[in-house]
């Protein structure tokens, strides 16, 4: 059984106001084109379809005239798709019906009155266990390894086993996912390996969005990640993963198919932070026919500089890249050790005291013109106030 296995698509996302349709639909376009050169067995798709739960009705069509792409290009295949954290699970769910004469199976979320429609059963091919994001608490104690025992009395045949879940491991490089840690990736708590139970040939997992086998799990377990950036810490390359299974209990054959961004992302420098002028020169030597998005990493004293932005503009104004931001760090790294307060004290500390607390913990000089201007948004502050 050949599967393609894909997601996290992000549909919808936008990059500092910069609209990315064209790079979705060159993405999509892409991904048929694999489909069409594969012909694969499977199409999975592993959760976030959608960048938020509420997309426009351009890019639901967006996503509907891609199914249907995908369908003509390989009719015989089915098409697997699971809602993740991002997507809503209606929106799934609602279509379901019509989808599946295209051999389209969505699921959207867990069915606990009937957990076995969790597995799809691709005919002399193998199973397909196709898991959708769900909180925790909602899903049904051993849900894994009781959908695995129920596969593996039907799977006289010894025909391979795909598990797919939208969720994060134990063991996985979360790489580029901000506010995250090996506990907590997105809003997802991380579970064992070990806790999916046994009895699958791959696991086909969506969330994290670099592309990754994961520990100690061989060519066992993967996610494909995105296959289209989604931040500028993704510097990475982006892929969509080829999967081949003989037969159960033997080992996957993987093959990552690159994805090209008509756009991309470029960090200047590339890597660590410059000073503004050595930024400044780094972007003025971009080349001006790359329709790239840009941000610009600059090492500060203090805050950045008035004009910064005003040259920038100018710099950027005959070329096709799009400036997106200044991700800045200060040179001076250390950080104060601040005395926790209790309540009673936090509530007898002056306003400009907590000022002075908070700047000497960034490391920032309380000036005399800084607490001047302090005392002069406070005094309106309270004018107003009593005015209401």
């Amino acid at each position: 059984m050949k599967i393609l296995h894909t997601s996290d698509w992000h549909l919808g996302h936008v990059l500092y106001n910069n609209d990315r349709a064209e790079e979705q639909q060159s993405m999509l376009e892409q991904i048929t084109s694999i489909v069409q050169d594969h012909k694969p067995d499977v199409f999975l798709i592993a959760g976030d379809i959608y960048h938020t739960s509420q997309p426009s009705s351009s890019i639901q069509t967006l996503f509907a005239n891609s199914i249907m792409s995908l369908h003509n290009a390989n009719p015989k295949m089915q098409i697997i798709i699971t809602a993740g954290n991002h997507d809503s699970a209606i929106k799934h769910e609602i279509f379901r019906q019509p989808w599946q004469a295209l051999n389209v199976h969505t699921i959207g979320s867990i069915n606990r009155n009937d957990i076995f429609q969790h597995i799809i059963e691709i005919e002399n091919q193998g199973f397909v266990i196709a898991i959708p994001y769900s909180y925790e608490r909602n899903i049904p104690e051993d849900f894994y390894q009781t959908l695995l025992s129920e596969v593996a009395k039907r799977n006289t045949n010894s025909l391979p086993v795909i598990l797919s879940a939208h969720t994060t491991v134990f063991g996985c490089d979360f790489t580029s996912h901000q506010n995250a840690d090996e506990k907590i990736v997105g809003g997802i708590e991380a579970i064992s390996i070990e806790s999916i139970g046994e009895g699958y040939d791959y696991l086909a997992l969506g969330h994290i969005h670099k592309p990754q086998f994961v520990d100690d799990a061989k060519e066992k377990v993967r996610y494909s990640g995105t296959p289209l950036p989604i931040s500028f810490d993704e510097n990475y390359s982006h892929s969509i993963t080829l999967v081949d299974i003989d037969s159960h209990n033997q080992t996957p054959q993987i093959q990552t198919i690159e994805i090209e961004n008509p756009h991309p992302l470029v960090s200047l420098p590339t890597e660590g932070f410059a000073s503004w002028q050595e930024a400044k020169e780094l972007l003025m030597k971009f080349p001006d026919e790359i329709e790239a998005y840009i941000r610009l990493n600059i090492e500060i004293e203090d805050i950045v500089p008035s004009e910064v932005e005003y040259q920038i503009k100018s710099i950027v104004s005959n070329k096709k890249c799009r400036f997106c931001y200044i991700n800045t760090k200060r040179k001076n790294t250390q950080i104060n050790e601040i005395t926790p307060l209790t309540i009673a004290e936090f509530q007898q500390e002056e306003p400009i005291d907590i000022a002075r607390r908070f700047l000497e913990y960034s490391n920032v000089e309380f000036d005399e013109q800084m607490q001047e201007t302090f005392n002069q948004v406070l005094e309106i502050i309270n004018q107003e106030s009593q005015n209401e």
